[in-house]
C-alpha cells in the first residue's frame, strides 16, 4: 500500500518532468511547453523507504508518455546521469526524484507487481487514524503473471531508445515510453492501464525471467 501525504511540492513533479523530457531519447512532442498528467500508478517497495511513481503524460498535442520516477531520501549511489532532480516536500523534506529504470528497487517492484499478479499499489491518505482509500487514475491489469517471482538484484544495464530495457541478473523489463492501443507482442508477462482518454487497456511494461 502507498501512504499519500497532503503536502506542498517545490518545485511540483510536473514542472520538474517539464524541463528534464525534452532531451529524453524516447520522447515526441514539443518542447518549452508545460506537461500535463493524464494519470498515474504506484507500486510497493517493500521496506517502505522508497516511493515509486509512474505517471502519464502529454504535452500540448504530443503522445502519452509514460515516465516512472523514484522518491529517495537521500541520493541513489552512482546514479547522478539518471537525476530528474531534487524537490522540497512540505512534510518529508528534501527528496531526490530519479528516473526509475535505473533504479534497483523499481526494477524488484515492477517484476513483483507482473510475475506476481499484484499490479498496483492501492493509494491512501490517514484522516484522523483512518485509512482513506483514493480511487486510482489509472486501471492496471496483469497478462501472464501469477508465476514464480525471482528475487531482483542491481540494475546491470538500461537501454534508453523508443522503449526501455533494464537488464538485472534475474530478469529484463521493458517500459513502454508511448503506449498506445493496438500494441501487440510476446515480449513477457505484461502490465496493461487504461486510464481518462484511454478507456482500453493498453501494455505499459513486460518482465521476461532470464
Amino acid at each position: 500500500m502507498a501512504l499519500l501525504h497532503r503536502a506542498t511540492l517545490r518545485p511540483t513533479k510536473l514542472e520538474l518532468l517539464t524541463t528534464w523530457l525534452p532531451g529524453r531519447p524516447w520522447y515526441e512532442g514539443p518542447t518549452g511547453v508545460e506537461v500535463v498528467s493524464r494519470g498515474a500508478y504506484r507500486l510497493d517497495d517493500p521496506a517502505g523507504e522508497v516511493g515509486i511513481e509512474t505517471i502519464l503524460v502529454t504535452a500540448a498535442d504530443g503522445p502519452v508518455h509514460q515516465v516512472p520516477l523514484t522518491y529517495r531520501a537521500a541520493p541513489l549511489d552512482d546514479a547522478d546521469e539518471w537525476l530528474v532532480g531534487t524537490l522540497e516536500h512540505s512534510v518529508l523534506g528534501r527528496r531526490w526524484v530519479y528516473e526509475a529504470c535505473a533504479d534497483p528497487v523499481y526494477a524488484a517492484a515492477l517484476t513483483h507487481a507482473v510475475l506476481s499478479g499484484a499490479g498496483q499499489a492501492e493509494q491512501y491518505f490517514e484522516v484522523d487514524g483512518r485509512r482513506e482509500v483514493r480511487p486510482p487514475a489509472v486501471t492496471i491489469d496483469v497478462d501472464g503473471g501469477s508465476g514464480p517471482v525471482p528475487e531482483v538484484g542491481a540494475v546491470q544495464r538500461v537501454v534508453d531508445e523508443d522503449d526501455t530495457l533494464i537488464v538485472t541478473d534475474t530478469v529484463e523489463l521493458v517500459v513502454v515510453r508511448r503506449p498506445v492501443a493496438g500494441a501487440s507482442g510476446t515480449r513477457g508477462a505484461t502490465l496493461r492501464g487504461a486510464w481518462d482518454g484511454q478507456p482500453t487497456s493498453v501494455p505499459l511494461a513486460y518482465v521476461r525471467v532470464r
